[in-house]
């Protein structure tokens, strides 16, 4: 699939973009690599072959290293609100801007 320049400029209205005539061109050229990527992709065969939640799914066997949960830092929230103008609660308080 391959796309004109009337499309091209019918989806850059569709978008709200502004394509000037010089950039057109280059944006039809791009769009169609992309296309033509996704026909690739497309014509890859899956058959059998079990769709994944995640590119680290667990069965795969692959998983993703994490650290460890530890509290690293202070807990300095006293020492923050102390310069603010109105907190109570451990939360701040700011006028209210809608009716």
């Amino acid at each position: 699939m391959s796309l004109t320049l009337e499309q091209v400029q019918r989806i850059a209205h569709l978008a709200r973009i502004a394509v000037s005539p010089e950039e057109i061109h280059g944006v039809m050229e791009r769009l169609n690599r992309v296309l033509v990527l996704i026909d690739q992709l497309q014509a890859v065969d899956t058959t059998g072959i079990e769709p994944m939640a995640h590119a680290l799914d667990a069965e795969t066997g692959v998983v993703q290293r994490r650290r460890a949960d530890a509290v690293t830092e202070p807990d300095r929230r006293a020492v923050f609100q102390a310069c603010a103008p109105a907190a109570e609660a451990g939360l701040y308080l700011v006028p209210k801007v809608i009716e």
